[in-house]
């Protein structure tokens, strides 16, 4: 593929700066996000996105894989095919583990029993019963190693939400928090937005002013726990002191939406599911998802890719739609003009794209060639009002680009 023209634009759009800070910090993420699970679940609101898409059952799907729980939800629309990717082994691992739990598992209470409570030592014997039989043996291996004398799978009996690099950092904050007489739970007991608000003005609304708060967020290595790599973290902090930036995500997501049926509040504030009530919970935990998605998980494919490389060895025109989550903030320009070369070829007449991003800012109108955007539409008043919606309230952007062009 000649990438001339594509080169041409990144050299205007980059220019050196903080090389060798920004390598070690890159390689100390890259190290981390290789060996160790990131996130236990996905913090892109699912019902934002499958209404963006207007996902049809023809549609063929490709997205970063993550936790797994986007690839799920967006299953229960029924679409043709979706293709997973991430380069994470424990991501793999654990959409494998759920592919296989969906495959094999005939009972919802027992499905919820290991993904929704995820704190039950029966969840042992399921796995050992039901789940490691049909798991690929890198799988298996990647389960039943040990951390720290217990074996990965163990997670799943000692609340599996409250692990992995945002898990940490999420239980940092309580911790952090309860230093400062703070019981972040407390704002589940809410029955109103206006009892939400009040919460948040008692207690949080200077807590992010806080001296040892302040310190801590000054390093990059710190945000590596949001699963932040270095650029993401330079973003951030373009839009002001790190602390005003997670000040003002925690006031929306404790603010703006009923925490009733938020379960990314009740993962926030509470390191749980609403397992009693099962409002807040994701839609394919939902009991009347489970015989769908048992009947189409076959439809799901795992790829450990790059979404360029991936989308590089398919043909013209096979695919319409694609979920890249926020990789694209970890990207130069060169490696967005690669990408979006790729996305526009592969995509078929009606294609959707749809990404976050850390400021509200469209890094791909601002980076990519008109030569390869010239057929994709971008609604600022589409995107602005989906980004409203998005009741994970961690980003700064959602984006929806969609081909009108041939």
């Amino acid at each position: 593929m000649n990438y001339s023209k594509i080169a041409q634009t990144a050299l205007i759009n980059d220019k050196p700066e903080w090389k060798f800070k920004k390598n070690i910090l890159n390689f100390l993420f890259a190290k981390m996000f290789d060996r160790m699970l990131i996130y236990p679940q996905v913090w892109e609101d699912p019902e934002v996105d499958i209404e963006a898409l207007q996902i049809r059952n023809t549609d063929d799907i490709v997205a970063i894989a993550s936790g797994g729980c986007n690839l799920l939800n967006m299953l229960t629309e029924q679409p043709n095919s979706i293709r997973g990717l991430d380069l994470c082994r424990s991501h793999l691992a654990l959409n494998s583990l759920k592919i296989t739990a969906l495959s094999k598992l005939e009972n919802h209470d027992v499905f919820f029993d290991f993904f929704g409570f995820a704190n039950h030592s029966k969840n042992l014997n399921t796995y050992e019963k039901f789940l490691k039989p049909d798991l690929s043996e890198d799988d298996r291996l990647f389960w039943e190693s040990r951390v720290l004398f217990r074996k990965r799978i163990s997670m799943f009996s000692r609340n599996f939400y409250s692990f992995g690099a945002l898990g940490n950092f999420i239980g940092a904050a309580h911790f952090i928090a309860r230093m400062s007489g703070i019981n972040l739970a407390e704002v589940l007991n809410a029955k109103t937005l206006e009892e939400q608000k009040m919460f948040y003005e008692e207690n949080l609304k200077n807590f992010f002013s806080s001296t040892i708060l302040k310190i801590l967020l000054r390093s990059p290595l710190a945000l590596f726990g949001l699963g932040i790599p270095p650029s993401q973290f330079r973003k951030l902090k373009g839009k002001g002191e790190l602390h005003q930036v997670l000040q003002e995500r925690v006031n929306r997501l404790c603010c703006n939406y009923d925490v009733s049926d938020n379960y990314f509040a009740w993962q926030a504030f509470g390191r749980k599911y609403d397992t009693e009530h099962r409002k807040a919970i994701p839609r394919y935990l939902e009991r009347r998802h489970f015989n769908i998605l048992k009947k189409e998980v076959r439809k799901i494919t795992l790829h450990q890719k790059t979404i360029t490389q991936y989308l590089s060895g398919l043909p013209n025109n096979s695919l319409d739609c694609f979920v890249l989550l926020d990789a694209q903030d970890w990207m130069n320009s060169l490696q967005l003009n690669q990408l979006w070369y790729e996305i526009d070829r592969t995509s078929r007449q009606g294609g959707r794209v749809i990404f976050r991003t850390a400021d509200s800012d469209n890094l791909v109108k601002r980076n990519v060639g008109e030569f390869i955007l010239s057929k994709w539409e971008y609604s600022i008043e589409k995107s602005n009002y989906f980004h409203k919606k998005d009741r994970s309230a961690i980003y700064g952007g959602f984006h929806l680009m969609e081909k009108t062009g041939t």
